[in-house]
């Protein structure tokens, strides 16, 4: 007889679980399939006892009961292989006999998770639905636009620039004091955020850059994507493809050893030079790499021992102001490359984010200003950090870009947005509300690993364990038998695909509206929403 298994305060049982498994004992062939797929390994083989009660052709009093083994699919109980619902078993299963099912009670498991008083950390984004973005309406459309510009015969092309804009006498006077003159870059405004060459697998960093190089050399799409902190490979820094790449410098200095080593080799300029100082997903908190990812080439281009944790400072450890960093980072930054690369910090929304623009406005070395607000995605965050600390990027956009507006400067100083655009899909129509709110360009990232290369965590919490390197697509993971799943050159051609949807459904925005030379920056009368309150904090209007 088998002894009872002890129920103990920790144990749980799979109705406690998020997710749970469900199997088919008739369809299943055990081909094994969908327990060597599964990247947390929260499902086994096991054997299974079950009593027959089909009666015997005979009955006498000596009749025994009779039982039967059988293999099949066990689900783990253990809050550490818990199932995370990303649903490969599903995929690779070849008679569909498994699949993860959503359980009715979704948060039984946050004190069994959160063991030895370590909160839970997860990748992904805050599970916030919905947003002020989706609601906004375009209510301004011109009688008298150029039958040329009809939504289905764009021929004209959108361009952001990027870098200090300084009227021209005012560049002719820093001209001749300074001996040089801020440089600027015309971009695509859709820039791909900064996922860092460690947080990304080998193989969707690869991909995400082939597929930038396609966007720039063969279709003429000024496209820029950010490093994100932890440096690039070596080879990136000495090819002529850097040009289409912004560097990202943060408070951990992670590759910058070998970028400053890489400069005197260097065929060309990179795009710009983004100072981070904060991330929308966990502002005032600074960024992670868990050991599970450090392998040795992340460790050989950060200069780090291999499988550590590589938490970055919360601030930067030599500087205390934004003064101070306008003196000495961002002038350091533009010594190192000539005067010749565009420098400009990263902030994450916040109500001191004005505070940080004031300071800027009145010094000519900071090329524009990124505001990352509360909905931005990030490898490994505390949940209270993604659920309850942050700004809406809308209202810091917009505060942001009126406070220009008072000192003249709208045109001069350029201001970048993260932070939650195509959460819900609505990728060109977000896009377009930011840039109508202030905006020169935005920024996207988590966007970018569901499109391109078909990530499967979602805003209810699937999946999500972009932080510990098992993810199942193999996008942020440094194993081998992850990232090889994935395919760079698909990669490559879903953002090309991406982009030119983006492109096309922008058009299709921005054309009714009678602006076919420029991005409407600023242009806030095109916007409506149906709510009073948020209609006067964003100064636009009410409609119903």
């Amino acid at each position: 007889m088998e002894p009872e298994r002890p129920i103990a305060p920790s144990t749980l049982s799979v109705k406690d679980l998020p997710w749970q498994i469900l199997w088919d004992l008739e369809k299943c062939t055990l081909c094994g399939k969908c327990t060597a797929v599964c990247p947390v390994n929260a499902i086994e083989l096991g054997v299974f006892r079950k009593r027959i009660l089909e009666p015997p052709a005979e009955i006498t009093l000596e009749t025994a009961t009779a039982f039967k083994s059988y293999y099949g699919i066990r689900q783990k109980t253990d809050p550490a292989y818990r199932c995370v619902g990303c649903a490969m078993c599903t995929m690779v299963c070849p008679n569909d006999a498994i699949v993860p099912c959503r359980t009715d009670e979704s948060d039984k498991l946050k004190f069994h998770v959160d063991q030895g008083g370590q909160p839970r950390r997860r990748g992904g984004r805050r599970n916030m639905p919905g947003g002020v973005l989706d609601r906004l309406k375009f209510i301004r459309i011109s009688m008298l636009t150029d039958p040329a510009l009809d939504a289905g015969r764009h021929e004209f092309e959108l361009r952001t620039l990027l870098g200090r804009v300084l009227p021209p006498e005012e560049n002719l006077k820093f001209l001749r004091i300074n001996g040089w003159i801020p440089p600027v870059r015309e971009i695509y405004p859709l820039i791909i955020g900064a996922m860092s060459f460690g947080a990304l697998s080998p193989t969707m960093w690869e991909g995400l850059q082939m597929g930038v190089a396609y966007l720039n050399e063969e279709l003429k799409m000024p496209v820029r994507i950010c490093t994100g902190e932890g440096g690039c490979p070596p080879r990136l820094l000495r090819s002529r493809f850097l040009k289409y790449v912004i560097l990202q410098i943060a408070s951990g200095y992670f590759g910058w050893d070998e970028i400053i080593h890489a400069i005197p080799e260097m065929k060309e300029d990179p795009c710009a030079i983004e100072i981070k100082y904060g991330q929308g997903a966990k502002p005032g908190d600074g960024g992670l790499l868990m050991w599970y990812k450090v392998n040795k080439l992340i460790a050989a281009i950060r200069g780090v021992p291999t499988g550590v944790n590589l938490p970055s400072p919360p601030t930067h450890q030599t500087k205390y102001s934004i003064e101070e960093s306008v003196a000495k980072m961002i002038q350091s930054m533009y010594m190192a490359w000539g005067f010749r690369v565009p420098v400009y910090p990263k902030i994450s929304g916040t109500s001191t984010a004005l505070a940080v623009l004031n300071n800027l406005t009145r010094n000519p070395y900071a090329a524009g200003l990124a505001i990352d607000g509360e909905d931005g995605g990030t490898g490994a965050a505390y949940n209270v950090s993604m659920n309850h600390m942050g700004h809406p990027i809308a209202s810091n956009i917009r505060d942001s870009y009126l406070t220009l507006v008072q000192v003249g400067m709208q045109n001069q100083l350029p201001l970048l947005a993260g932070g939650g655009i195509g959460k819900n899909g609505n990728l060109a129509a977000n896009a377009a509300a930011l840039i109508m709110l202030g905006a020169s360009g935005v920024q996207i990232g988590k966007y970018v690993m569901q499109a391109a290369a078909g990530c499967l965590g979602s805003e209810s919490d699937r999946c999500n364990i972009c932080n510990i390197g098992l993810c199942p697509k193999g996008i942020t993971s440094q194993d081998p038998r992850l990232y090889r799943r994935l395919d760079a050159e698909q990669v490559a051609q879903r953002l090309v695909d991406l982009y030119l949807s983006f492109d096309t459904e922008l058009k299709k925005i921005v054309a009714p509206l009678g602006r076919s030379t420029s991005l409407p920056i600023g242009m806030s009368d095109a916007l409506g929403i149906d709510d009073p309150n948020i209609a006067e904090r964003l100064k636009i209007k009410y409609v119903v």
